[in-house]
């Protein structure tokens, strides 16, 4: 089973982050500019929130807000919920699920080494199947298999 560190690897190591105290403008700005839907809110090196779509759907526009004048620190999410590097992907699914995360920051030695989607556990959990199956046709077949 792949963990979530080898989740990392196979999608990179890339990480965006904001400040507290850059404006949700500038997040949003940043969001949209890397296609993503998450960003890690770090104070230095330390992980401090994480502010995404929905906080800025739910506490900006919802609330009357204006994106330039509400900063980062404001809205994000201080609770993160992050994944160990040893976890499995099954296991940072039920995090996921039971959190009702779409983003989960993976913490080594309390230091942020990558940030792994829903997205990225669905198509790891696809490719696994599809192997499995792949395997399995070649057994049913005769065929060698050639991973």
């Amino acid at each position: 089973m792949v963990t979530a560190k080898q989740l990392v690897e196979i999608k990179g190591t890339d990480v965006w982050t904001v400040s507290p105290i850059d404006t949700v403008y500038e997040a949003i700005s940043s969001m949209a500019e890397r296609d993503v839907g998450s960003l890690l809110v770090m104070n230095g090196r330390k992980l401090v929130g994480i502010i995404t779509e929905r906080h800025y759907s739910r506490n900006v526009i919802l609330k009357g807000k204006t994106s330039p004048d509400t900063l980062v620190g404001e809205i994000m999410d201080r609770c993160v919920v992050c994944a160990r590097p040893e976890q499995s992907v099954d296991q940072c699914m039920e995090l996921m699920t039971r959190r009702r995360v779409r983003h989960l920051p993976v913490l080594e030695k309390g230091r942020v080494v990558g940030i792994i989607s829903i997205g990225d556990i669905v198509k790891s959990i696809i490719d696994d199947k599809n192997f499995i199956i792949s395997e399995l046709h070649n057994y049913i077949s005769g065929e060698k298999s050639v991973h």
